[in-house]
Formats: C-alpha cells, structure tokens, sequence
C-alpha cells in the first residue's frame, strides 16, 4: 500500500476515482466492493454484473445504493455518467462500456469468466484477476492479449497468490534469489466433496463445492501455479511434497514454520543439484497460518553473514514469510497498483512451467459430467508442464464441463482422450492458442 495509498489520496483530493467493474456477487466479490466503497478513496464501483439480477443489485443493495439495470453497453455507459451505478447480467457488456477502468474477475468460474475476462482487454480495460482457477489455465495467453494491448493484467493481492508476488518481489529485491515459493495450509485430503464441506461453507457464506476445492488440494494446486508461472519455477514432483504436520486434524497444535519448511530441504537440495530454478510447494499444520513463505539463497559471503546477524540464521536457506493473507481487503491495492502505476501484483511471465492436471476423485464411468472445481469427480495437482504435454494430461479448468469417454480409476490422471468436451466453448479455443504459441512442436493439442 506504500506510494499507491499517497496516490489514491491524492486522486479523490483532485476530484476522481478509479472506476472498477466487478464480475461476481458472491462472498468476494460483495466484500470487495464494500472494501472499495467504505475504505478505499479515489476508487469506486461503478458496475456489477452476474448472472442472477438479484444477486447482483444486492452487491450495492447491501450498501444501500439503488442501482439501475442494465442491458446493453449504451445504458451502462450512461448509467455510469450520471453518477449512477449499472448492474447487468452480462459481463461482456463491460467491456465495451465506457467509463470503467478496470474489471475485477471474481467469480471462480472458467468459461463465463475467460468471455468477461477476454472482453474487458478487448474493451480497453485493466482486467484485475480475482479468480485464480482461470488464472491457472489461460492465464499466459490472456497476460499475452493484455500487454499487446497496453493494458495491465495482474491477479488480485490478498489471495496468497498475490500475497506471495508481494513477498517474492521483496526477496528479489534485497539481492535473495528466490528458490521455493510456498504456502501454509491447514487440511488436505483428496477426497473431500460438497457433501462432506457442507458445515462449513454454511458457516463462511460460501458455495460447498468451494470449499471442497479448498480441502481436495485443488485450490492449493491452483494457487501454486500462479506463483510458479510468474517466476518460472515448477514441482519437485506431481503434487508437490506438502509435508503435512497436522496428522491428518486440523484442529491439530501447529508447529513453528521454521522446523516446518525443513522438510522441505532435502527435496529442494535435489532440486537445485539437478540444475532446477527452483520450485513451489507447501505444508501443512505450520504457523503463521494461513500465510505464504519464500526459501532464498544469496551467494554473497559478505550478505550471508549479515542475513546471520539479523537472525536468518546461517543458510544455505533463508525464510521470509508473510503470516496472513486478506482477500478482499488488499485487492484494491492491486487495481490502483494497475491503473495508476502499470504495475502487476502477480501475473505470468510468458510461457507456463506448470499446469494444474486432473485426477479421478473417484472411478469415474462412461456418460458421468465433470461437473464442477470441488465437485465429486475430481481434484486438482500441480505438474510440470513437459510432463502434462508428453502424457497428454487434461488440464483442470479444461476438464470442467467434460463428459467421461472412457472408464477413469480412481486417482488416475485423465487424458485428453478421457473425455469429450462441450463445443464452441472459448477457454478451449485460449488454451489451444496458448499451446501453438508457447508449444508449437506439439501442434493442436485439444482433440
């Protein structure tokens, strides 16, 4: 927030606003916007759309505002001209209005998401990512539309993602290189599902199949990707190591990050004595939860004796680590650090090095749909993109929607060839163009 707060300030002082778009009205996207309305100044919300009127007029509704719907760009325009505020049920709308400066993606959905996402960068807008799921699968192609553009394409902060950009670029600074970026995690089984999650999306406000995908070790898969894809780094192995120190219990004593990560050493030394750049990873049971950490190493005698002064110990690791990650809250700073600065909180940096695959969650039969992130058919783990190509694995967000071909057992990697998919969707067509365009020796690679 350091330089971007002085500059909002100084922004509503001059009598504007940033004017952000939102895609989504559930727990995210209705907490954003409040965020932005009550603490953020020279930033305001101008529009919402989401495919349910109700939900979505209920985003200002909440704050007291009476918003104007709206069905076409014209009238969204307008509406915004007057000082009003749109609502519509179709996010691509936002993209050719005018009057908006940025579009905040925070649904968590693929193929409705990549058409908002791929319509605000048409539109000439900042597209501010919210949503790591799509993030993770076309994110690179979508990076590649924005700068040729001119536009800024970065995901939000406050995700640990975010979080992690934040503190990778803070190593970076300080002459550290960064050699494993990683999170803090509090559960993962493989098997957990909407039914099993109930209770506790109930609780959070949120969908089960949410929060399913928080407990499968999809959404870790996911987060880990976006990191990996910004620095160019990739897994020690598919799904990663994730020590787990917790014995299964959430509820269980956490243990001090510092004795956590050094499970962690003996994979990542492997790593680097093969030539790798590095790698991303995770653990489970550790505190701060639930924060983000950076593994580095400087070669500097002089610098790693100073890193032993100031209590980093005596190397060859060093651990830095930020103990929270706020969502919402921090997610203004990201569409101010874009609008303002051209500056991107995380964002790929060209070709992926990791892609998240998808696994069988159960044995899965000719004719059952993949229904959802979360759902009952499938979990998300990170793989190196070389070994997704040669095994033909399927990626995650192109998965979802997909009907089994063939039968898939349970914890098996699916194919392409597992699957048929829906027609005409758009994220299959940025996929197969992200393809040709970082891998044009594999040729045309969705069936």
């Amino acid at each position: 927030m350091i330089i971007v707060d002085t500059a909002l300030k100084k922004h509503a002082a001059q009598g504007r606003s940033i004017a952000v778009a939102i895609v989504g009205a559930g727990m995210q996207a209705r907490a954003l916007a409040r965020t932005i309305e009550v603490s953020t100044p020279g930033m305001r919300v101008v529009a919402v759309a989401n495919r349910s009127r109700a939900n979505g007029e209920a985003v200002f509704g909440d704050m007291g505002m009476v918003p104007v719907w709206c069905e076409t760009a014209q009238q969204i325009g307008e509406t915004i001209a007057a000082g009003g505020r749109a609502v519509t049920g179709d996010p691509v709308l936002l993209g050719a209005a005018k009057g908006i400066d940025a579009v905040v993606e925070a649904t968590g959905a693929l193929e409705f998401s990549a058409r908002a996402v791929l319509a605000a960068i048409e539109g000439g807008k900042h597209p501010i990512l919210v949503n790591a799921e799509l993030d993770a699968t076309v994110g690179p192609i979508l990076k590649r539309k924005a700068d040729a553009a001119g536009l800024t394409y970065t995901a939000g902060d406050g995700d640990q993602p975010g979080v992690a950009g934040n503190l990778l670029r803070f190593v970076e600074g300080i002459g550290v290189r960064p050699v494993l970026a990683g999170s803090i995690k509090g559960l993962h089984d493989p098997y957990r599902n909407p039914q099993t999650q109930v209770a506790f999306a109930a609780k959070w406000g949120m969908l089960p199949s949410t929060a399913a995908s928080f407990a499968d070790g999809t959404k870790i898969s996911i987060e880990q990707a976006l990191m990996a894809n910004s620095r160019g780094l990739r897994v020690a192995r598919r799904g990663m190591t994730g020590p787990d120190f917790s014995g299964g219990d959430p509820y269980a004593p956490l243990v001090p990050l510092d004795e956590a990560v050094k499970a962690l050493f003996p994979v990542l030394d492997d790593h680097l004595a093969a030539g790798g750049p590095g790698i991303v990873d995770y653990v489970i049971g550790a505190r701060p939860n639930p924060g983000v950490f950076v593994l580095g190493t400087i070669e500097d005698p002089v610098q790693r004796h100073q890193l032993a002064y100031y209590k980093l110990g005596p190397g060859p690791y060093y651990l830095f680590y930020t103990p929270y990650h706020l969502c919402h809250f921090e997610v203004p700073s990201s569409i101010a650090r874009a609008v303002l600065f051209g500056d991107a909180t995380l964002a790929p940096q060209g070709a992926p090095t990791v892609a998240v695959a998808a696994l069988a969650k159960k044995d899965l039969e000719p004719g059952e749909t993949i229904a959802e992130l979360g759902g009952f058919e499938v979990y998300g783990v990170l793989e190196n993109i070389e070994t997704l190509r040669a095994e033909n694995l399927i990626p995650l967000g192109i998965a979802i929607g997909g009907k089994v071909r063939r039968r898939v057992a349970r914890d098996a990697p699916i194919t392409f060839a597992d699957v048929d998919l829906p027609p005409g969707r758009l994220i299959d067509r940025l996929y197969a163009e992200q393809e040709a365009l970082y891998a044009p020796e594999t040729g045309e690679v969705v069936p």
